[in-house]
């Protein structure tokens, strides 16, 4: 049985001289793994561009229960970006953004919410013309809310980020893994502020490090599994 579906690739692995094997994002059916024979052989209707970090993709595949790998029958690209692979910014951007899903979006079942939220911020990233120094920061803290972990406010006057259980709050935590400082109300306005807003928001290049690292952290801490982020020193050397 075919299905058409949107996706969006996570992963390439080379396979063999002629295939690969992508793991896509898919609107039908969640994470899923996909063997391409051909791509890269010249005659392949399906072709090696087709399977960059974050391609959005109209396809038509055959996905079977209780297997490991599936087929795609057809593929064309769905949305062309237009500006995110010549600007080096939005690029390594887009290349933090890669390594965070694949190391936290697993789940093989659709969410469809989060699938039409991730398109949309994909082309917005690829569109605007404005500043995207704090997109990155905005996206972390609206893909934490799909993830489960989206961080609460318990107070009016937080003055403490309580990165174990994930709230901001008045008093100090009983334990050390909290932040406090000037930080918290910048990151409070960080969580509150969308996409569109977050060009407006000032802060500062080490801030905007320091940040990057707290919320880094806080999601090792809850997804545990995601280790080390090494596209974080390219994004920050970009940033700098």
């Amino acid at each position: 049985m075919f299905v058409n579906t949107k996706g969006i690739v996570f992963q390439k692995i080379n396979y063999s001289e002629t295939s690969i094997i992508v793991k896509i994002y898919t609107e039908a059916f969640g994470v899923s793994s996909f063997m391409v024979r051909g791509v890269k052989s010249k005659r392949g209707a399906m072709k090696p561009a087709y399977f960059q970090p974050l391609t959005i993709l109209d396809m038509v595949i055959s996905h079977k229960e209780n297997k490991n790998l599936h087929n795609i029958k057809e593929a064309r690209v769905a949305y062309a970006y237009r500006e995110v692979f010549s600007d080096p910014v939005k690029q390594s951007i887009l290349f933090f953004l890669n390594e965070i899903l694949l190391k936290t979006v697993r789940e093989e079942s659709p969410d469809k919410l989060l699938f039409e939220w991730l398109l949309n911020a994909l082309t917005w990233l690829d569109l605007t013309d404005k500043s995207v120094v704090n997109y990155h920061l905005s996206f972390l803290f609206q893909l934490s809310r799909f993830l489960g972990f989206y961080p609460k406010i318990s107070g009016p006057a937080s003055r403490y980020f309580d990165l174990q259980e994930g709230t901001f709050r008045e008093s100090v935590p009983v334990h050390p893994n909290y932040i406090s400082g000037t930080h918290v109300a910048k990151l409070i306005e960080l969580r509150n502020t969308t996409f569109e807003d977050s060009p407006g928001l000032q802060i500062s290049n080490e801030d905007r490090r320091k940040m990057l690292h707290i919320l880094v952290t806080y999601y090792q801490m809850h997804l545990p599994n995601i280790h080390e982020i090494k596209s974080l020193e390219i994004l920050e050397n970009i940033m700098s």
